[in-house]
């Protein structure tokens, strides 16, 4: 079923809508995500989107549009290179670099890259296939 080399990809849009959401689960209401003269007073474009809504994109990637719905995440690590904006469009490319199958294990590097295509964030991510 997986490959090694195999590529997904799925795309995304930070609407105000799951901003808000997020917002209201997470509890984080920091500034530097909540209000826009002090993310431009520290250097930022705006408000800056919580990496953590990345963290959710990846769950509904493994979850929702793999070939299977047989999956678990073991583990994933994630680094945020550049920030992320409301309205924001990211395109998520997940690429097979491992498959164990003796374990039913396996592994992606990923990375979600914005219309001007620089890197907003990459990582790796290991799921489990389950039997």
């Amino acid at each position: 079923m997986f490959k090694e080399k195999d590529i997904f990809q799925e795309s995304f849009q930070t609407t105000n809508e799951i901003y808000q959401q997020f917002c209201e689960l997470s509890k984080d209401l920091n500034p530097l995500h909540t209000n826009e003269p002090f993310a431009k007073g520290k250097g930022f474009l705006g408000k800056v989107m919580h990496g953590n809504i990345l963290n959710a994109y990846l769950s509904y990637f493994i979850g929702e549009c793999l070939p299977t719905k047989d999956v678990i995440i073991h583990s994933q690590s994630i680094q945020f290179k550049n920030p992320s904006y409301l309205g924001d469009n990211l395109n998520l490319t997940a690429t097979i670099t491992r498959v164990y199958e003796s374990v039913n294990t396996v592994e992606f590097k990923f990375n979600f890259k914005n219309v001007e295509n620089k890197i907003i964030a990459k990582g790796k991510i290991q799921i489990g296939l389950l039997k």
